[in-house]
Order: structure tokens, then C-alpha cells, then sequence
């Protein structure tokens, strides 16, 4: 066996080890030995991924993929690189690629899924996981997955089956069950809380059977109308949670604080960024109505709705030049006055372009972009930036629970009632400060009044955006496009009443909450 030999042969026992340590030496030392063997970088690039060196796995995944154009496992796991590092619209471009030439295998099935499911693109997720089910149709995650596709395209009823096989498959899987208890609202005559005690008692040991059977039990048991019994399965599921993130609102309250002094109301903030006015974001707390609004404006014929977009936030830490996230950074009030905004919003008109080809605007709806809207003002001084308020009892209880992405620090509040409150609190002096420092950039509304009182709203809402009035977005239940949230059913219905006020089914329950946002001066209502 040659030197040559010796090597690709080590390489590939590395990688079929999973030592990624070793195969990314391995593949470093192959890689000049063999500039058109695709095999090196590819095995590199898949070990870069492993071990978070991210830009280095998308240039070796990029490698392999114009040295073997025909692999489809190869342009799935470049596509899956691009994502780690929010590049979209790119890592899209790479799945069709990859979907192009016909994978036969459920990995590559699999990783194309999520890709697409990541990118938004939901349509072709459901084509990805469908073909992955028919392949291995006793597989719990593929039905799991393809559950969450055909949601977000409004098939609430094949969904639901999707989920009963999952849990048919493996009761085990809990994520399943909170999905399915959020699939639609419980009644007395068809509901899940027997099946969710009995595993409970069963798994009781199992701290991922008490975090999401809690939480599921919780949705159940509130819409039979038992809240108190709902709100004890909500701190339990929540608190297998907290411990870890015990000194998270301490981390919060810092980053309110570097946001608040990077950008002083007494400074003057020239528009120095690009002149693109196509984006629109809906920025907010969680659990407001950010999705119902963002129905609402994509409704109108020259809007359309691009999701929870990471673009943004990835193109400012990229540009700020910091070795760690930028909002933990504490140089950052140095950092911003460094930042080239004209190249910040250039780039994310560019990242997001594709979302233009078929309206005049798009919108970008994530919500925790409230503590980059200093940033997206400067960088995109003609974007429209609309903030969606809503009660704050409300807000904090619908925060508390919801079981969030738990890979994300974003939420990490969310397990304990009273971090919720004080990150509410800082939230509220944040925009605060936004307001002053960008006067008439924000458009606040409220989703008492947006419920109350639609078409004067919207047509505020629709004016402040540049946009003529159009009926259609008075019915945004008829909005056929895409919808990724967790209880999507409730925004294909037309607008309803009966989630004003909810804290009150909690009120005694909420006390202390209620003496925490009095106390930091939150009006709040009777």
C-alpha cells in the first residue's frame, strides 16, 4: 500500500469512528497529496462542522462539492454548513441542488429536510420528508419532522397523523407530544391527558418525560378549563429547565445595558447605511402576535413573508470583527462606532434578495430582532421597523408557557415566571430607548387594538409602511402561504377575542409578577 493509500485509508477508519479530531489532521495532511480527490475535503469539512469551526467547514464542503458535482450527500452537507453560519438563501440554492440529482439515501433525505425546514422553505420540506417516510416509514424522527413541515403548509389533519404514528412508534418521543397538544385546542371529548399522566407516572425519573409531558398536560389541562391544575404542570415542566439557566437574566440585563449606551440618545444617528427600502421588520417580545401580524401584512399583494430571518443578526457579527457574539461582547459601544453600516445593509439586501423576486417587500419576523433595531436603523435607514406590544401579564405568561427552542440563550428566561417579568422589564426600557434615539423609525401597535379594532390599525399600519390600502389584509386567514409557529391553526382562523386576558384565568397565580412589573413601573390594567 502506498503513503497515498496508507493516509485515505486512515482518513476514512477516523470518519467512520466519528474522531473528528483526527480526521480533520488527517484530511489537512491528504489535502495537498490530492487537490481532485473530493473525498479529503468533504470528510474535513464534515469534521469542521463537529467541531464548530464553521467559515473552515463551508469552504471545505464547497470543495467537495465543484470537485464532485453529482454526490447529492456532498451539496446536503454544504447546504447544512451554510445554515450554521445563516447563510439561507445560499444553503437553499445548495438543497435544490442537492434534491436535483434524486438522493437515495435517508441521511442525506433527512439532512436536506431540515435544511429546507431551516431556510423557510417548507414546501420542499414536505417533499423531502415524505420521501424520507416512505423510506423508513418505522422511523419516529421522519415522522416527527414531516409532521412539522406539513403543519407550517396548513395540512393540520395530516400532521396529526404524522404525530400518533410517532408516538405509536416510540412513546418516548416527548417533543411529539407537546407538538401534538399545540396542534389544536383540546376538548373534553378528545384530548390526551389520560396517555400524558400515565407516561408521566410511568417516566417519572426522566427529566425529558417531566420537562415536555408537564408541558403538554399544562395545554391540555387549559383548554378543559382547569388552570390551576395547568399552571402547576407548567412550573414543573419548566423547572427540569431552570437550574442551568439560573443566572441567565443577570446576562439579559447586561445587553440591555451595552444596547442602551451604544447608541446614546444624545449622539446624532446619521443615515450613513443603504438606501434599500424593501424589508419590513416585525420585531417584539415572543408570544405577542408577531406571526398574526405578519399574516396580516403579507396578505397585502406587494408583501411577502420571509419568516424568522438569522440574516441580519449573522451579517453584524461578521462586520463587528468580534471574536464572540456581539451582544455579549463588552467592547460593543466600541465596536458599533467602528461599524460600516453602508456594508452591513448591503449585505443583507444582498443575503435576502431572493425574497424580492416575486413582491416589492418582505418581511423579516424575528421577533427578538428588537435588540438589533438600533443596528437595522442605522444599517437600513429606509426599512420599516414595526414593534407589536401586547399586555404585559399576557406576554409574560405566554412566554412562561411556551416551551422555546431550548438550543437558543434567547429564551432562556422563559423557565423561571420571575426572570420573565424582569426581562419584560428590560425589554420595555429598551424600546423605550429605541424610541428616543430613533425618533418616528418604530411603528408600535398593540395587539388589544389589532384585535379590537382591525381595519383602522392596519390602515395606519399600512400607511406607515408606504403601503396602499388593499381589503385582503383584512382577511388574512385566507393567506395560503407558509406559516412557521408552534399553534399555526389559530392563525389560519379569523381574528379572535378570546386570548385577551388570558393571565386572568392565572390571576392568583400571578402575583408576585404583578408586584414585579408594578414595582419597575409597568402600567398594567385592572
Amino acid at each position: 500500500m502506498t503513503a497515498l493509500n496508507d493516509l485515505q485509508a486512515r482518513l476514512i477508519d477516523a470518519f467512520n469512528r466519528n474522531d473528528w479530531p483526527r480526521v480533520q489532521q488527517l484530511a489537512s495532511q491528504l489535502l495537498p497529496l490530492a487537490p481532485n480527490d473530493a473525498m479529503a475535503p468533504f470528510m474535513g469539512g464534515v469534521a469542521c462542522m463537529q467541531l464548530q469551526q464553521l467559515l473552515q467547514a463551508v469552504e471545505l464542503l464547497r470543495q467537495a462539492t465543484l470537485l464532485e458535482p453529482r454526490r447529492a450527500d456532498f451539496a446536503a452537507q454544504y447546504a447544512k454548513s451554510l445554515t450554521f453560519v445563516k447563510r439561507m438563501s445560499e444553503a437553499r440554492l445548495a438543497a435544490d441542488q442537492a434534491m436535483a440529482l434524486a438522493p437515495a439515501d435517508p441521511f442525506t433525505l433527512d439532512t436536506l429536510g431540515v435544511v429546507y425546514s431551516q431556510a423557510n422553505s417548507h414546501e420542499q420540506a414536505t417533499a423531502a420528508f415524505r420521501r424520507l417516510v416512505t423510506m423508513v416509514p418505522n422511523h419516529p424522527p421522519a415522522r416527527f419532522n414531516l409532521s412539522y413541515a406539513l403543519l407550517a403548509m396548513g395540512d393540520a389533519e395530516a400532521a396529526e397523523r404524522e404525530l400518533e404514528e410517532c408516538i405509536r412508534l416510540d412513546p418516548c418521543y416527548w417533543n411529539a407530544h407537546v407538538s401534538l397538544a399545540n396542534l389544536r385546542r383540546q376538548t373534553a371529548a378528545s384530548n390526551h391527558v389520560e396517555r400524558l399522566r400515565t407516561l408521566l407516572a410511568r417516566y417519572a425519573a426522566n427529566p425529558g418525560a417531566r420537562q415536555y409531558l408537564n408541558i403538554a398536560l399544562a395545554k391540555e389541562c387549559e383548554d378543559l378549563g382547569d388552570y390551576p391544575t395547568a399552571f402547576e404542570h407548567y412550573s414543573r415542566g419548566k423547572a427540569v429547565g431552570r437550574d442551568a439557566r439560573r443566572h441567565s437574566i443577570e446576562r439579559d440585563e447586561a445587553i440591555f445595558g451595552r444596547l442602551m449606551q451604544s447608541f446614546p440618545v444624545t449622539s446624532t444617528q446619521t443615515s450613513t447605511g443603504d438606501a434599500g427600502s424593501a424589508p419590513i421588520f416585525v420585531i417584539g417580545m415572543p408570544r405577542t402576535g408577531t406571526t398574526l401580524l405578519d399574516r396580516i401584512l403579507s396578505s397585502h399583494p406587494d408583501v411577502r413573508s420571509a419568516g424568522e430571518l438569522e440574516d441580519f443578526p449573522a451579517i453584524l457579527q461578521r462586520a463587528s470583527g468580534s471574536s464572540m457574539p456581539i451582544l455579549l461582547d463588552p467592547e460593543l459601544p466600541a465596536r458599533v462606532r467602528g461599524i460600516d453600516w453602508q456594508r452591513v445593509g448591503a449585505e443583507y439586501l444582498a443575503a435576502t434578495r431572493s425574497h424580492v423576486e416575486h413582491a416589492m417587500h418582505f418581511i423579516d419576523k424575528l421577533p427578538h430582532n428588537f435588540l438589533y433595531a438600533g443596528f437595522i436603523a442605522r444599517a437600513l435607514p429606509h426599512a420599516k421597523i414595526v414593534c407589536l406590544r401586547r399586555d404585559p401579564l399576557d406576554t409574560c405568561l405566554g412566554n412562561f408557557r411556551h416551551l422555546f427552542e431550548q438550543q437558543s440563550s434567547y429564551y432562556d428566561y422563559s423557565f423561571d415566571l420571575g426572570d420573565t417579568g424582569r426581562y419584560y422589564v428590560g425589554f420595555d426600557r429598551l424600546m423605550a430607548h429605541w424610541y428616543q434615539a430613533f425618533p418616528g423609525r418604530i411603528f408600535e401597535l398593540h395587539y388589544e387594538e389589532l384585535v379590537e379594532a382591525q381595519e383602522p390599525v392596519t390602515r395606519r399600519l399600512l400607511d406607515f409602511c408606504g403601503l396602499p390600502w388593499d381589503d385582503a389584509c383584512l382577511q388574512s386567514e385566507r393567506n395560503a402561504a407558509p406559516v412557521n409557529t408552534p399553534n399555526a391553526w389559530q392563525v389560519r382562523s379569523p381574528i379572535y377575542r378570546s386570548a385577551l386576558g388570558r393571565w386572568r384565568h392565572y390571576e392568583p397565580q400571578l402575583r408576585e409578577l404583578r408586584e414585579l412589573l408594578t414595582g419597575s413601573g409597568i402600567a398594567l390594567s385592572s
